[in-house]
């Protein structure tokens, strides 16, 4: 039957025929309430809906981060991508994993995967102290460091704090170096006619300027400033594997070598996966994830908003070089 015949039908010749007119405006505006509240429960509940099954993601991912292991196993932690702040990869969240995989009594060892290129040498420094600061409070307690398909740079500061440090043979190893780029751009805006005014309070304030021509004392300056970096990294890896290392000029060159080549040069002490370790080194088949992982929710908030900034941070800092274990 249609909506318009159950319209109420209207005699023109009727002496009521305003009042009919008026009830028939009454009931179409009753009608179309009708339809305007159906559509409102339905969006209401729609809403009550996703918003519940977005509180039991999360709580269903605390409980996975929460729960405790009660018979022995392996505690491993992933680490994996680019170590910063604002990443998976962040101190943090590395940290904590580390320390409940320690402080469990029935983990016999702990194993930390890693497959990252590397990145903030804060954020890695954090991470090596506090792997040695464990070590320290569980003497007996083993770390085992296992490289995935990468473990460069700031990837191997953190696994050069390792009891030992296992890879594939084809793994890529090494890359102990620091580096900082930025753009100059001085020639393109004297050719474009753009004149550049900066105001600054301080002679070297705007060293980094990617629009002012370098200073030769500024560029020695810079380089200092990454040597030194690049020192205490060298310092970190040659605490980290003693006389293991073998030292042939080319180490802290900031080259980087597969699995096999890395085992020749005692940075790595043998080749295997995270299985392999826990199964024949360690002896013992039961493995625990102790990584901790976003909730959902925080999963899309950061993808909801927080990547803008991060992507006006990364374009920040890229004109500024920012220094990288990479």
């Amino acid at each position: 039957m249609g909506l318009f015949k159950e319209k109420t039908e209207i005699d023109p010749n009727n002496e009521h025929r305003d009042w009919q007119l008026v009830s028939a405006i009454a009931q179409e505006s009753l009608k179309e309430q009708r339809r305007s509240r159906r559509w409102g429960i339905f969006f209401k509940l729609f809403a009550c809906v996703y918003v519940t099954a977005i509180l039991v993601g999360v709580f269903q991912q605390s409980n996975v981060n929460d729960y405790v292991a009660t018979e022995e196993h392996v505690a491993v932690v992933y680490l994996e991508g680019t170590i910063a702040s604002d990443q998976a990869a962040n101190a943090s969240d590395l940290i904590r994993g580390l320390r409940s995989a320690f402080e469990n009594e029935y983990s016999k060892a702990v194993i930390l995967s890693i497959n990252s290129p590397g990145g903030s040498p804060v954020q890695a420094g954090y991470i090596y102290d506090e792997i040695r600061r464990l070590q320290g409070k569980y003497p007996d307690k083993k770390l085992y460091a296992v490289i995935g398909d990468i473990g460069a740079s700031g990837g191997y500061y953190v696994a050069a704090a390792a009891d030992e440090i296992y890879a594939d043979k084809s793994s890529l190893v090494g890359s102990i170096g620091v580096t900082a780029s930025s753009f100059g751009f001085v020639n393109l805006m004297e050719k474009l006619g753009v004149e550049r005014r900066q105001y600054t309070s301080g002679e070297h304030k705007g060293f980094l300027d990617p629009f002012a021509p370098q200073k030769e004392d500024e560029t020695l300056f810079w380089e200092s400033v990454l040597n030194s970096t690049h020192e205490q990294f060298i310092d970190a890896v040659q605490q980290g594997r003693g006389d293991r290392l073998i030292n042939d000029g080319k180490v802290f060159s900031g080259l980087i070598w597969n699995g096999e080549q890395a085992l020749e040069k005692g940075l790595v002490d043998g080749l295997g996966s995270p299985s392999y370790v826990a199964r024949e080194v360690i002896k013992e088949d039961s493995v625990y994830d102790y990584t901790v992982r976003p909730t959902p929710f925080e999963e899309f908030s950061k993808r909801f908003g927080v990547a803008v900034g991060q992507g006006l941070g990364a374009a920040i800092n890229a004109s500024l070089g920012t220094i990288q274990l990479r």
